[in-house]
């Protein structure tokens, strides 16, 4: 009982906290000389998941998804199969930026045990596998991107089947964490004139889109619109995650708390008895017969 009561009472702190170094160690990083550098799988990892966001976006829409263009730089572009509308390419525009999000916090909320992780994990590498062989594209001849992603999605299978319980959760958690930081920090790109893509200027970001389309202008003031719409997004998805992770976290302590409750103090139990015996008259059982109530 002593071993399953450590392991209950200290896996929930462990992983608040786990999510909250995830959190810190992804702002950290991006600040320093060669975080980038080490966040470069991520980086490509949030890539993925903002193109394939914009391309389920596609799909939804009747618009047609085609391909994804994963470059080095860590820029990308989903392709449609036919143009689009106003309102679909409103819906496709914001589907990246409010899409990435979603995906780290759906991930953060379904890993709170080893066993949730693992499964999570041996999901989304299959999910970079399959896209990896189908959809991310070789332009001219560059194979970068399916490689990349499909390098990324190995190492997640590899995690999942070979790290500790403890350490699959921590890995699950700062991808999750990576997600959400990403989202926030790429929103800064939206502000820049045009988007550039691996070096050279693929023409309007999302940001200008929406405003194209939702405001009939790209004025500074229309782009600085959405893209704030789009951060306060990225940090409510984030904060309730945060939130319903750590109320997954108690409701776990609570049950295991109800059977582990401290036993009732039956030390005065004799005396007790004695005590409603003498109520009712009756004779003390250690005692001689007819001495109970006697001066």
């Amino acid at each position: 009982m002593k071993r399953g009561r450590f392991s209950n009472q200290g896996a929930d702190p462990a992983e608040l906290r786990t999510l909250a170094i995830s959190l810190l160690a992804s702002l950290l990083l991006w600040n320093l000389p060669f975080g980038g550098l080490l966040l470069y799988p991520f980086k490509l990892l949030a890539t993925w998941l903002h193109e394939l966001s914009h391309a389920l976006a596609m799909l939804v829409t009747g618009t047609g998804f085609d391909r994804v263009v994963i470059y080095r730089d860590t820029s990308g572009l989903a392709y449609a199969r036919s143009g689009a509308g106003p309102t679909a390419a409103a819906f496709i525009a914001a589907a990246g930026y409010m899409g990435t999000p979603l995906w780290g916090a759906a991930l953060l909320v379904v890993t709170p045990s080893a066993r949730s992780a693992r499964i999570a994990l041996l999901v989304l590498a299959m999910l970079l596998g399959g896209t990896a062989m189908t959809v991310v594209a070789s332009p001219g001849g560059d194979r970068f991107g399916p490689l990349a992603v499909g390098a990324i999605g190995g190492a997640f299978a590899a995690a999942a089947l070979a790290l500790p319980g403890r350490w699959r959760v921590a890995v699950a958690h700062f991808v999750a964490a990576q997600s959400c930081v990403n989202a926030l920090l790429d929103i800064r790109v939206l502000l820049r004139p045009a988007q550039v893509v691996n070096g050279l200027d693929a023409g309007a970001s999302d940001a200008h889109t929406m405003a194209a389309t939702t405001f009939g202008t790209t004025e500074s003031w229309a782009v600085w619109t959405w893209a704030v719409i789009w951060l306060a997004w990225s940090l409510a998805v984030l904060y309730i995650a945060l939130r319903v992770s750590g109320s997954q976290a108690l409701a776990r302590v609570a049950p295991y708390a109800a059977t582990t409750a401290s036993p009732r103090d039956e030390s005065d139990r004799d005396e007790r008895r004695r005590s409603r015996a003498t109520a009712r008259g009756e004779t003390d059982p250690s005692g001689p017969a007819g001495t109970a109530g006697s001066s």
